[in-house]
C-alpha cells in the first residue's frame, strides 16, 4: 500500500522554525598500540581552524548513513569502507551551532589499517589524534564534538566487554596477543594474558582457527596460533574492563651527588 506524500491542504511549512540535519562520524583506529580518532580542521566559519569530526549537512535526497559515509570520504580522503558503522545518538541542543538550529545524528566507525588521511571538501586538513588527548581536553574542538567523542569512546569500550567487535580492529588474520593489545589500547588498561587467552579461545565462535601459526624465528619464542574472526556477535562470558590503567614509564632518579674530594 502506497504512502501519500503530498502535504495536506492548509499546511504551511513556513509556519515552523527551520531546522537543519547534519551527520558527524567518530572514526576509530589503532596506531602504535594507541586508540586514535580521525579529525578534520575546519576550513570555513564557524569555528574555522578548529579540529572537528568529519561531517556536514544531509542532502535532500540521501539517507543518514549514506550522508555519513559521503562526508567521511569527502573530508578525509579515506575511500575505504568502515568495518563497522553504527549510529551513536542524536544531538540537538538549541545553541550548539551559531548558524541556525542544527540537529546532528552522530555515528561511530572502525577503520583498521587506516591510510594517511588528507583534508578535502570543507576540511582544510585531516589527521589522527590520540583518544587520551581528547579525553584530557588537551585539544580545542568545534561545536559540541568533544562531548560526542567522549560518548563514542565509552560506547566502543563497553561494546568490547560483551561483543566480538574487537576483532574488527585486527588484520584479517591475527594472534590472541594481537587481539589482547586491541583491548588494552581501547581500554587503556593492562590485561592478564593467561585469563584473556582462556576467555577468548573458549567463547563459542569468537575466533576461528586458520590452522596456521607464527614463525618462532620471527617472534623469538614459541609459535602462536593464528585466528580469524568467528561468526559470533556476542561473547558468552563478558570480558570485564581492568580497573588499573597501563603503567606509564617512571623517570629514573638521578644518582646521589658524590662529595667532592678536598683540594
Amino acid at each position: 500500500m502506497g504512502c501519500d506524500t503530498k502535504a495536506p491542504d492548509g499546511y504551511d511549512p513556513r509556519a515552523y522554525p527551520p531546522v537543519a540535519v547534519t551527520v558527524d562520524v567518530v572514526t576509530f583506529t589503532i596506531v602504535d598500540n594507541q586508540l586514535q580518532i580521525l579529525l578534520v580542521r575546519r576550513g570555513q566559519r564557524p569555528d574555522k581552524g578548529l579540529w572537528a569530526l568529519p561531517g556536514g549537512f544531509v542532502r535532500e535526497d540521501e539517507g543518514l548513513e549514506a550522508a555519513a559515509l559521503r562526508e567521511l570520504h569527502e573530508e578525509t580522503g579515506v575511500v575505504a569502507e568502515p568495518r563497522h558503522l553504527e549510529q551513536l545518538g542524536t544531538y540537538g541542543t538549541p545553541d550548539r551551532d551559531p548558524r541556525m538550529r542544527v540537529v546532528t545524528v552522530a555515528y561511530w566507525a572502525i577503520l583498521a589499517n587506516l591510510p594517511e588521511p588528507k583534508g578535502g571538501g570543507d576540511a582544510a586538513e585531516a589527521s589522527l589524534f590520540s583518544v587520551v588527548m581528547v579525553e584530557a581536553d588537551a585539544l580545542k574542538l568545534a561545536f559540541d564534538h568533544g562531548n560526542i567523542i567522549k560518548e563514542a569512546v565509552e560506547r566502543v569500550r563497553s561494546k568490547l566487554e560483551y561483543t566480538t567487535l574487537a576483532a574488527q580492529f585486527c588484520p584479517p588474520e591475527f594472534t590472541v596477543s594481537q587481539l589482547r593489545r586491541v583491548y588494552e589500547a581501547v581500554w587503556n588498561a593492562r590485561i592478564d594474558p593467561g585469563n584473556f587467552h582462556r576467555k577468548v579461545t573458549t567463547s563459542p565462535d569468537f575466533l576461528r582457527s586458520t590452522g596456521g601459526s607464527t614463525d618462532p624465528r620471527a617472534r623469538g619464542g614459541r609459535p602462536a596460533k593464528i585466528y580469524s574472526p568467528g561468526e559470533a556477535e556476542y561473547i558468552s562470558s563478558p570480558i570485564m574492563r581492568s580497573p588499573s590503567p597501563r603503567p606509564t614509564p617512571r623517570r629514573r632518579r638521578p644518582p646521589p651527588e658524590q662529595p667532592k674530594p678536598p683540594r
